[in-house]
């Protein structure tokens, strides 16, 4: 075979890659697994770390929703340096270069949409956080994915196979598991001796509701950059975090003002029962780890998909309530632990299918380049003769 013929299998290769549209097609060489363990434990300690550091916050006297909101928004300036990485040659994710960009109304009404909706998934998670025990808040988050898998069915053509269903029924029983947990002392935070079985109906809704829409949040990123932007550098994924996240800390920092909760903050430092310096550094490092954790997503986006993120932070929820045994003494009763197992395995079931899928795109992949190889090699010896 000659140069030529090379070179239009290679060209035929490559366009099969880019008409897959999968991210798992770069080459995974070393630094590649280095980058892609790195952002993974971004993501499995900020989350972690961050979602203890919040209920240790209501835990300890503090009693503000819409700065415990805020705290999931407001560090995104830590991103910012990232730009200067982002202005690098690197190589887009999505190669279409005929495609012509979206106006500027187009980039401004998406960042304002999902800011918004970023906004009330904030201080809904946050009255999760005010009323929940940390193991049950985390259990009810494990639910995101099933909600992720039904918007992108809608949004992102997302085939549901016989996995898939069974992921949705395993979370959705997890969560529904939870509804039956009694609510004694044990269970109860140290914020104001005990919540009632009204506030614990609240935050289990807005828990709930929250983790739809992360959910839906995560979906309508995808198809903005899959089907309007269609170009996903690593800067255009930096802007779809740090534009919507500004929004929904404008909105937050509207409502503290608004309710008045900001005037009894300076009272709330004082009767912090770990003393004013820890007050501002549980502030500071929650936000500082909800961070790391949007670091390490998005390098999970730009390095895989925005779902394998989402299947990686879904990993982590199971950790958080291990944790709380120890350091909250959450009681881990027979629901949560049927629950818990419950999750995981719906966990393995919606990671099991993305690793066949990519066996099978790998598989189709393959044979067309040896279809398209054998067809040219096939009219070249027809032009010999």
């Amino acid at each position: 075979m000659g140069d030529s013929q090379e070179h239009e299998v290679q060209l035929h290769i490559v366009g099969q890659e880019d008409k897959e549209g999968n991210s798992f097609t770069r080459q995974r060489n070393l630094m590649w697994w280095i980058r892609l363990v790195i952002y993974t434990i971004f993501v499995l300690v900020g989350q972690t770390v961050a979602t203890l550091l919040g209920r240790l916050y209501y835990d300890k006297g503090g009693n503000s929703k819409w700065l415990a909101g805020l705290l999931l928004t407001a560090g995104f300036p830590v991103l910012i340096p990232l730009y200067f990485i982002s202005s690098l040659p690197q190589h887009p994710i999505s190669n279409n270069l005929n495609h012509k960009s979206p106006s500027l109304l187009v980039f401004v009404s998406a960042y304002i949409s999902v800011g918004i909706l970023l906004a009330a998934d904030s201080m809904m998670y946050s009255v999760g956080y005010m009323y929940l025990p940390v193991s049950t808040y985390s259990l009810l988050c494990a639910s995101q994915l099933a909600f992720n898998a039904f918007f992108s069915f809608f949004l992102n053509s997302l085939k549901f196979t016989f996995l898939i269903i069974n992921s949705l029924t395993l979370l959705t029983i997890s969560s529904i598991l939870l509804i039956f947990q009694t609510n004694d002392s044990t269970e109860s935070s140290d914020n104001d001796g005990q919540v009632s079985k009204r506030q614990y109906a609240i935050g289990f809704i807005c828990t709930l509701a929250a983790s739809a829409g992360y959910g839906l949040i995560l979906s309508l990123t995808q198809w903005f950059l899959h089907k309007v932007v269609k170009k996903e550098t690593f800067k255009v994924v930096l802007d779809m975090i740090i534009y919507p996240a500004l929004v929904a800390s404008c909105v937050i920092v509207v409502g503290l003002f608004g309710s008045g909760e900001w005037k009894g903050l300076s009272q709330e430092m004082e009767g912090f029962k770990l003393g004013k310096v820890s007050y501002l550094m549980t502030l500071i490092w929650t936000a500082v780890c909800w961070q790391v954790f949007s670091i390490g997503a998005i390098g999970l986006i730009f390095e895989v998909s925005s779902v394998f993120s989402n299947v990686i932070s879904t990993l982590g929820l199971p950790v958080v309530p291990v944790l709380a045994v120890v350091f909250f003494k959450d009681k881990m009763s027979g629901l949560k632990v049927g629950a818990l197992i419950l999750a995981v395995w719906g966990f393995v079931s919606y990671v099991y299918q993305h690793y066949l899928d990519d066996c099978k795109s790998k598989i189709d992949s393959r044979n067309a380049n040896d279809a398209a190889k054998a067809s040219i090699v096939e009219r070249n010896n027809v032009s010999e003769e």
